[in-house]
């Protein structure tokens, strides 16, 4: 999938010359000023990584984005996308090695926060350098075009705004780093790790076969059947025209291919509750192979979900009224 708004483009807009100038001379004094009171010092790896909520963001990101880039991920429990996408940006964090700060956000427990930067699906990824909001991307991303993203902005937050980052102290790193990057458990290990793997590289099509690979000796297990479900959503979703489906789905309302697929793009961008109500809706429309396809599809997205999401419980009742 080819997430939205994948670039730097934007910065030069949201950032006109008169502001970035007026930031980058706050930058300055907020510098001089942690100079003259002894320095920020360094910090740990494990200090790269933050949650942050509306009573702490004005200290924790916006102060500090006059330090360091600050990358803001908004996440949720049961947002999965947000799953794969989040260990990927906290792994990043410490390798980056203080370039930039990573604050992660759930938007469940920040509602405020959520409307202020105008998110309209999870996962979503802004940065905040200077006080200046910048997004980057919303929805799942393959970890070469989320570096080319970290790259792009560290070169424009030195270049436009002074700010080469933080001071890490290398010796605290070997626990932090253990604890971002946890070492599996159990004897799918190897097979699991390469689907993540292959996940966070874009390789969605790797993903699938490997966790169809621990499925074929353990179909029951669960977090293979997850992962399963997520790759293969992101697999259809990466070769589609979001414009081009959306506008089949508006005009064709009784084509169950054409909601299937807008359904899957609403999915991805963490429309949940859009996903399963157009597909309830399509079921009701349909009949005979083309509300099968629907009902399967639907069945589906609530193992991307998960069946302990409230959602998916109100869906499933939803689904039998519209059945039955």
């Amino acid at each position: 999938m080819q997430p939205r708004n994948m670039s730097m483009s934007g910065v030069v807009d949201l950032a006109a010359v008169k502001a970035a100038q007026e930031a980058k001379a706050k930058a300055e004094q907020t510098r001089a000023e942690t100079a003259r009171q002894g320095g920020a010092g360094a910090v740990s790896p494990a200090d790269l990584v933050i949650d942050v909520d509306e009573a702490g963001f004005e200290r924790e990101v916006l102060q500090r984005s006059a330090e360091v880039p600050v990358v803001i991920d908004f996440w949720a429990e049961w947002c999965q996308p947000c799953k794969q996408l989040s260990p990927v940006l906290e792994r990043l964090a410490v390798e980056y090695n203080g370039r930039f700060l990573l604050a992660k956000i759930d938007v469940d427990a920040n509602q405020m926060l959520m409307q202020q930067f105008g998110v309209q699906g999870i996962p979503a990824v802004f940065a905040v350098v200077a006080g200046q909001a910048l997004p980057l991307f919303q929805g799942a991303a393959g970890e070469e075009q989320i570096r080319q993203t970290l790259d792009q902005l560290v070169q424009v937050a030195e270049q436009r705004f002074g700010l080469t980052g933080l001071t890490v102290d290398a010796d605290a790193g070997p626990g932090a780093v253990e604890a971002v990057e946890a070492e599996p458990v159990g004897p799918y290990d190897a097979l699991l790790e390469a689907a993540v793997q292959a996940l966070d590289a874009g390789d969605f099509g790797g993903a699938v076969q490997a966790y169809r690979n621990v499925l074929a000796d353990d179909p029951g297990n669960s977090e293979a059947k997850l992962g399963l479900a997520q790759a293969e959503l992101l697999q259809r979703v990466g070769g589609m025209d979001p414009q081009q489906v959306r506008k089949d789905a508006a005009d064709k309302p009784e084509n169950a291919e054409a909601q299937i697929a807008a359904a899957d793009l609403d999915l991805v961008g963490g429309h949940v509750e859009d996903a399963f109500g157009r597909l309830i809706d399509t079921v009701r429309r349909t009949a005979g192979d083309d509300r099968e396809a629907v009902r399967l599809r639907l069945l589906e997205l609530f193992e991307v979900v998960g069946p302990d999401d409230p959602r998916v419980a109100a869906a499933r009742r939803a689904l039998a009224r519209a059945l039955f």
